[in-house]
This record gives C-alpha cells, structure tokens and sequence, in this order.
C-alpha cells in the first residue's frame, strides 16, 4: 500500500483538526483574547481590524461546531431568556430612528452572543477559568509594562492608547482597557480566577501567587471608588459561598433564605444612605456627571417606553438622542454608565425585564450550583457574575464585548447543570466538572 493510499482523506483530515481538543482550546484563548482586548486592537487596527477579526473568529468557531456536532448535546442548548433578549434587540430595528445603526448594534451583539456560545459548549468550566487566566495574566502584565513605560521610561503619554503614564505618582492607571474603571472590573475577573486556579490547584502557588499580585496591583493602581464597592461585594460573595459549601445540606437553605434577607437590609440602608457613601468614597464629581446624564435619560424614556429608542450597544455620538444627552451633558458619552437604565433606554420595559430576567437566572443558577457542588470552579461563575452586575450600577461593560461574553457563558454553563428543559430529557453527557 502507497503512503497517498494510507493518508486519510482531505476532507476527514480537515475535520479532525477543527474537532481536535486542542484546536478549541486555542480558539478559546482566542476569542477571550480579542474579547477583553477590544480597545487595544482597535486603537492598533481600527473599527475594520477588529471587525476582521470577529468574522475570522466566527468562521472557525463555526467550522468548529460543525465539526463536533455529533459530541456537542443540543437539547436545551440556550436558555429561554437569552434568546427572549436577543430577539426583542433585533426587532427594535423595527421601531427605531436609526436602522443602520441598530442593525449594527445587533450584529456586533449577536456575534460575541454567538462566541460565548461555542466556548459554553467546548470547553468546561475549569477550561474557561484556564483560558481566562492565561488571558488576563498577559493583558494585565502588557497594562502594567506600558504603564511603566509611559510613566517611567519615557515619561511620556501613550496618546492612542489613552496611557497618561500616571504609575510615576501611582495611579491612576488604566492599561490597554480604556478607562480606570474596565482595568478595576477586568483585574477583579482576573483576581478571582487566579485565586480559583489556585484552589482547584489547576496552577502552581507560585504562578498564582504572582498572578494574583498583579491582578491586586492593577486593581489598587486604578485609584477607583466604584472598584471599592464592587470588591468589596466580592469579597462578601465568596464568604457566604465558602460558608454555604461547609453548611449541611438539610441546614443550607435556611441560610440561604438568611443570606438574601440579609442582601435586601444592606440593599435598602445603601440606598438611603448613598449620598453619604459617595461622600465617604470622594466620588462626589463622578456621580454628578452620571446624575446630569441619568436625569436627562429618564426625561427622554417617558417618550418610548415600551420599546425604547432601538438597540445601538455602544452609543453612537451623531445621531440622536444620543448626540443631545451629549450637548446637555456637555460630555461625550458612549453608555450610560448604568447597565440596567442603558437596557430599558435602548429596548424599552420590555427588554429590560427580559434583561433583568436573563441576569436574575444566570445568577441564582450559578449560587445554587456553586452553594451544593463540590468542585470549587462552580464558585467562579456567581463570583464574576456578581463582579459585572455591582458594576453595572456605575458601567454599561456588561451589555457589550467581554462583559456580555462573560454573562453569557456564566449564563449558559449554569443553564446546564440547573435548566428546567433538562430535567425533562436526561443526557448522556456528563460534565467533567462533577
């Protein structure tokens, strides 16, 4: 027999690699690479280099798919509310003032949707905080380095990168993220999946040990108040989950039921004290320029508000309402720095109860799986989750690139292990987390 008569065939060839183990493991890093980079490849590339990118994503995530499509289980593959969002973005196109701006919106929406997707699918959950990781250590040691760069170095501004190279004074920083405040959100993911790295012992101590250094260095550099509220949430998740995981399962729900009571008290007391907390914080200037915009938002809502003013995502400076909220403003504004009022300006009540859905589930799912699940890479899902929505009250992050990614693998990966559709067709896959 001939070596050509051994070789498989071309097409089967190609099919083994894109259905290969380590051909998704790549891709994964890939995708959470340009996921949590977008800033920087757009500063580098532009709009079309990043675009470029994306559609290259999706081809080999779909060439991918279709490859594994025998070893994938479909059956209750997307939870209802996801899909119930998703579709009601898209019909806004219907509606809204700016078409072209919406189908844009939508299709930059529905591209990280379907990204999130296949990595849910692929790759389990200690593999998703792996890659997560390996991505982070990279993006956050590249912030740091050109901050040193900038602020020791040179002693010069990074201009195309926002960089101003404040590290010489420590801080405030905000690496190749934009702002100080996606550096906070992006070094408090990255904290919690090195610590779970470190826990599930899936690293060495020293690699997370360092890991986790830089991580509390970028977080601390960004000089942030909302950073302090948002880790300080996370911090008190990840006790009551380390409580909760020791508590025997008979006594478990009623800590639980303790543990939400609990949250609703210092919700309400936050609430009526929060004029003294952003004293306390010196967030004073901060949250008058989000007072003026929400103010405003609120006043243009009452014209469409059922279905919004159509989904953009990320707000477009030259139509409007947007360019007037930035001439009231007298600032250039591209979310509303509230996740929640940005969902029901865009889509209307409509949507954002759809949106307030599709978060309530993904979260309680996740708790629930982290609170009754022995391995400890359940815990990394609620931690994370709960890190996007404390920001959301102060960031629009979750709605769109890697928050929205992030929402939706957690949202996905707990649907799995929680939804109600498989309680009705057993599966013959397991998940490997078990």
């Amino acid at each position: 027999m001939t070596d050509r008569a051994r070789r498989p065939p071309v097409p089967a060839a190609i099919s083994a690699v894109f259905s290969s183990p380590r051909f998704s493991a790549a891709l994964t890093h890939l995708i959470l690479g340009v996921a949590f980079a977008t800033h920087l490849l757009r500063s580098l590339m532009g709009w079309p280099g990043l675009l470029g990118a994306l559609a290259c994503l999706v081809a080999l995530a779909t060439a991918s798919l279709v490859a594994r499509r025998r070893s994938i289980e479909w059956h209750g593959l997307l939870p209802v509310s996801i899909l119930v969002f998703l579709i009601w973005c898209a019909l806004s196109v219907l509606w809204t003032g700016y078409p072209g701006h919406t189908v844009a919106g939508v299709g930059y929406q529905l591209t990280f949707a379907f990204l999130a997707i296949y990595v849910a699918l692929v790759r389990d959950t200690i593999q998703i905080v792996r890659a997560t990781g390996d991505v982070l250590r990279v993006l956050l040691g590249l912030s740091i380095g050109l901050e040193v760069l900038s602020g020791l170095l040179l002693d010069l501004p990074i201009a195309f990168l926002g960089i101003q190279g404040n590290i010489a004074v420590l801080g405030p920083i905000q690496g190749v993220f934009g702002s100080r405040n996606v550096l906070g959100l992006v070094g408090l993911i990255a904290g919690v999946s090195f610590l779970i790295e470190l826990r599930s012992r899936s690293v060495r101590p020293a690699r997370a040990g360092w890991s986790l250094a830089l991580a509390t260095s970028a977080v601390l550099l960004t000089h942030s108040p909302v950073f302090f509220v948002v880790a300080s949430a996370v911090g008190i998740a990840a006790l009551a989950l380390y409580g909760l995981r020791r508590t025997p399962a008979e006594d478990r729900w009623r800590l639980q039921l303790g543990l939400l009571g609990t949250v609703l008290v210092i919700s309400l007391v936050v609430f009526l004290g929060r004029m003294r907390i952003i004293d306390l914080l010196n967030a004073g200037s901060e949250f008058e320029t989000r007072s003026s915009l929400w103010l405003e938002m609120w006043r243009l809502v009452e014209l469409h508000p059922l279905e919004g003013w159509g989904w953009t995502g990320t707000w477009p400076p030259d139509v409007s309402p947007y360019g007037w909220l930035d001439f009231v403003t007298g600032t250039e504004h591209s979310s509303a720095l509230n996740a929640f009022l940005d969902v029901y300006f865009q889509v209307g009540l409509v949507g954002f109860l759809s949106f307030l859905t599709l978060v309530t589930l993904a979260f309680i799912r996740s708790w629930l799986l982290a609170s009754n699940k022995r391995p400890v890479v359940y815990v990394w899902s609620p931690l994370v989750l709960v890190a996007l929505l404390v920001t959301s009250a102060a960031e629009s992050t979750v709605l769109v690139e890697f928050g929205w990614l992030l929402l939706l693998i957690c949202s996905v990966k707990a649907a799995q292990g929680q939804s109600w559709r498989r309680q009705l067709k057993p599966s013959p896959r397991s998940d490997l987390d078990d």
